[in-house]
């Protein structure tokens, strides 16, 4: 064996052989590993967490749970509460309650099957004198009527649950005679009155009316009629041309102004003008006052001014106005046999329907003892 050189052993002295290291530095290296893998995992689970309530908070934000787990027989909006609302009672104000009653579709047809009806408007200070004849009147053709009834509003109608004039208040706001504020409650009965699109005719009465033919007569009657039925004429003096203000014009002329009953009739489209206007609805509230009476200009003015020709220009409730004053004369129960009710059925005053001459008037009103 040939003897090492110096070199060599230089060589090997410069690489010593590595010391073996003690067992207890790889168990610490391997529990700081572990250490390490527990934090990180820790950490990562904590924001999973929060990334997970993030996007929960935001898909609920753009994708809410109560949208899709809601119980759509109950709480979901469907055709059928939006076009038969199911309770009369509602939180609107006057503005909002009018702005939703002006909708109108312009599709044409209905995506449900509707039978047209007539909205009976009951306006009233109080009690109605004469709802057990109104609930014979009805008493049998239920899904061709609808009824509202304004009165006070604090006053609670003492009917019986059978009748149908029960859970038919609408809400409503204090009326006081020759003001604008009958206007208000004539405009709030019709709107309510629209958010049930299967009403066609709206008839105004007083809780001084009674019906002077049957119900399917009245019905035929008005669902069949291609007008309207508003008094709108135009009287010289006082009581007429003499109301009118000035400060009307140029929206409106003396030319237009035109007098008629607050008891009117009118199909849904003329309904729905009415509700909706507010230009000359505003002039009225500003320029006819005491002794100018809207509820007998408005209407007949701004139906003669905008949709003259689908009115028959004539009333359908029979008034006696022959003893003079301010108030139509009154019958008690004595004075109504049935001579008089035919004679107000068959009565001279000529007029026409459709185009076809007829007389019929439908109600009578102010007999308020007729019914004890």
């Amino acid at each position: 064996m040939r003897p090492k050189r110096a070199d060599e052993e230089d060589h090997l002295d410069y690489f010593p052989p590595s010391p073996r290291k003690p067992w207890s530095m790889g168990l610490a290296k391997s529990v700081s590993t572990l250490v390490i893998f527990v934090a990180g995992a820790v950490l990562g689970m904590s924001m999973s967490s929060q990334f997970t309530r993030y996007c929960n908070s935001h898909s609920e934000l753009f994708f809410p749970r109560m949208m899709y787990s809601a119980n759509c027989d109950k709480e979901c909006l469907g055709i059928g509460k939006f076009v038969r609302p199911a309770h009369l009672m509602h939180s609107m104000t006057d503005d909002e309650l009018f702005w939703r009653a002006s909708m109108a579709p312009r599709r044409d047809g209905y995506p449900f099957r509707r039978v047209p009806k007539v909205a009976f408007m009951f306006l009233t200070r109080g009690p109605l004198p004469f709802a057990p004849l109104w609930d014979r009147f009805f008493s049998g053709h239920q899904g061709l009527y609808s009824v509202y009834v304004h009165t006070l509003p604090d006053y609670k109608l003492n009917v019986s649950e059978t009748s149908v004039f029960y859970g038919r208040q609408i809400p409503s706001e204090v009326v006081e005679w020759g003001t604008i504020s009958l206007v208000d409650a004539e405009k709030r009965l019709l709107a309510n009155a629209l958010l049930d699109f299967s009403n066609q005719r709206f008839v105004l009465l007083s809780e001084s009316c009674i019906p002077v033919f049957n119900f399917p007569t009245i019905y035929k009657y008005l669902i069949n009629s291609v007008h309207s039925f508003v008094e709108s004429y135009d009287e010289d003096g006082a009581c007429g041309r003499g109301r009118y203000n000035h400060h009307m014009s140029p929206d409106i002329e003396l030319s237009q102004w035109r007098k008629g009953s607050e008891w009117i009739e009118v199909d849904r489209e003329l309904a729905i003008d009415i509700v909706a206007d507010s230009k000359y609805y505003s002039l009225f509230r500003k320029y006819c006052k005491p002794a100018c009476y809207s509820d007998e200009h408005y209407i007949p003015t701004y139906l003669y001014m905008f949709r003259g020709s689908f009115n028959a220009n004539r009333s359908l409730t029979w008034v006696d106005w022959s003893r003079g004053g301010p108030h139509p004369a009154r019958y008690g129960s004595s004075s109504i046999t049935e001579g008089f009710i035919d004679s107000i059925r068959n009565n001279r005053t000529l007029c026409t329907y459709n185009y076809e001459p007829t007389s019929t008037f439908i109600s009578l009103r102010e007999s308020l003892h007729l019914v004890h």
